[in-house]
């Protein structure tokens, strides 16, 4: 199953593979690691179809172990520290059979469940003998749905060879685009820089230290370096490709960090969990104009929405209905608008403000409205009205004092640059940060709180 990235990691025998606090070690190391495995999972009766949950991070024993989990045709269940408040629901939900924690000194501990897998998609895909994966959407307009993956879907467009580059783990390793950035680098005989956590500093700075010339990252930590200003601490000439996605990007984002770093190629990505990560091309570093597709993937748009048909689409939720329509496509609840064979994302329909009949994407607001220093984060909403259904409303992080000029700064500002019923009437002002562990922004949960008094 994926004996072309054993391949791979012989031929690049003495080159690094991974950086773990620091240390290197290279792919003969991670050769001896998986077949170590390998004999470890034959003698703990891990057979195929076990669901297998794995506690970890991206350390060396984890990355081995995943691996190692694929070629025994077991079904994944990646979990972080990030889910630590579901992990009893995320364990109940995929049956899990086993788990399997890597602590923090990469030693590890086996836990066996006493489940045993019963739902009628898990037991499909045992009797394919094929290895699963089962992803959990970060459940922030709800429920954690559980998305479950052939994998061989998955693996089959890292069988063509790519760029060898030095990467970054930023993207969690319980998130569909951490598992693609692993998977990617260690199958082009790269090498899977990790990092201890995901502030703006040490991620620069293991750039830096490491030469690093890939990050695959989100819209709002661009943002918090750039508030940050550490770019300013550490050198980053390594740097060749920066991938942004998960969330739409402010332009305002884009054309700062375009600006700051004309040498780097910025390029906007495109997946779900439900899916996988689809192959993208920007028109420019600064433009917001992305073809998506490529190979085993079609798309198409329904009412302004986007629509995906993909061959490494996920083969059902474990506790959701089927998304797909009849024909197989992916209703993706993304606005977008079409330029030719570019597309834009405008944002998701769920977090649309409707003021008076008129569609208000919280992207356009906020985008204008990072163009003042003072703003260090901003989440637009929507807040009902008596009169026109709906207002927008803004949740600010700032780094000034007088709050009251600010928002009259806000609102010239938005006057010159937005419709009038794009612009603000709500206003309030906070210190906690707008973004999950994930480093994406947490709208249902900020548009759901009790704000009080505006200011």
């Amino acid at each position: 199953m994926i004996d072309f990235m054993l391949d791979t990691f012989k031929k690049n025998a003495q080159d690094d593979a991974i950086v773990w606090n620091d240390k290197a070690y290279n792919y003969q190391w991670l050769y001896d690691k998986v077949l170590e495995w390998d004999d470890y999972l034959e003698k703990n009766n891990f057979t195929p179809g076990t669901v297998v949950a794995l506690e970890a991070d991206f350390s060396p024993n984890a990355v081995g172990l995943f691996l190692s989990l694929v070629r025994k045709k077991t079904i994944l269940v990646p979990l972080t520290s990030s889910v630590a408040n579901k992990k009893d629901e995320f364990l109940q939900t995929a049956e899990v059979e086993k788990l399997i924690k890597v602590n923090k000194d990469d030693s590890f501990e086996l836990v066996e469940t006493g489940a045993k897998a019963s739902h009628e998609l898990l037991l499909k895909l045992q009797q394919r003998q094929h290895p699963g994966l089962i992803l959990f959407s970060s459940g922030s307009t709800g429920k954690s749905k559980a998305a479950l993956h052939d994998l061989t879907g998955i693996l089959k467009k890292f069988e063509v060879p790519r760029h060898k580059m030095r990467s970054i783990s930023f993207l969690l390793y319980d998130h569909i685009g951490g598992v693609n950035t692993m998977l990617y680098v260690l199958s082009n005989g790269g090498c899977l820089v990790t990092v201890p956590d995901r502030n703006a500093s040490t991620v620069l700075g293991a750039i830096d230290k490491h030469r690093v010339e890939l990050l695959p990252t989100s819209p709002t930590f661009l943002n918090l370096v750039l508030i940050s200003e550490s770019y300013r601490d550490y050198k980053l000439e390594s740097l060749k490709v920066v991938t942004y996605g998960t969330e739409p990007m402010p332009e305002s984002t884009l054309q700062s960090f375009h600006k700051l770093f004309p040498h780097i190629k910025l390029t906007q990505t495109y997946g779900l969990s439900e899916l996988g990560i689809l192959r993208s091309k920007s028109k420019s570093s600064d433009s917001l104009w992305v073809k998506i597709g490529g190979e085993g993937f079609q798309t198409r748009v329904v009412d302004n929405l986007l629509e995906i048909k993909a061959e490494s689409a996920m083969m059902g939720y474990l506790n959701a209905i089927s998304p797909f329509t009849e024909d197989g496509w992916f209703k993706t609840g993304d606005a977008v608008e079409t330029d030719g064979d570019y597309f834009k994302i405008l944002g998701r329909k769920s977090e649309l403000i409707n003021v008076g009949g008129e569609k208000v994407y919280p992207a356009e607001v906020e985008s204008t409205i990072l163009e003042l220093p003072e703003v260090e984060e901003v989440t637009a909403f929507g807040e009902p009205h008596p009169l026109t259904g709906q207002v927008v409303a803004v949740e600010l992080k700032t780094n000034s004092e007088d709050t009251n000029q600010l928002k009259k700064a806000i609102k010239r500002h938005c006057n010159q640059k937005l419709e009038r019923f794009k612009i603000p009437v709500k206003f309030y002002f906070t210190q906690n940060k707008q973004h999950s562990e994930r480093f994406k922004k947490m709208r249902a949960d900020i548009s759901n709180q009790n704000h009080g008094q505006t200011s």
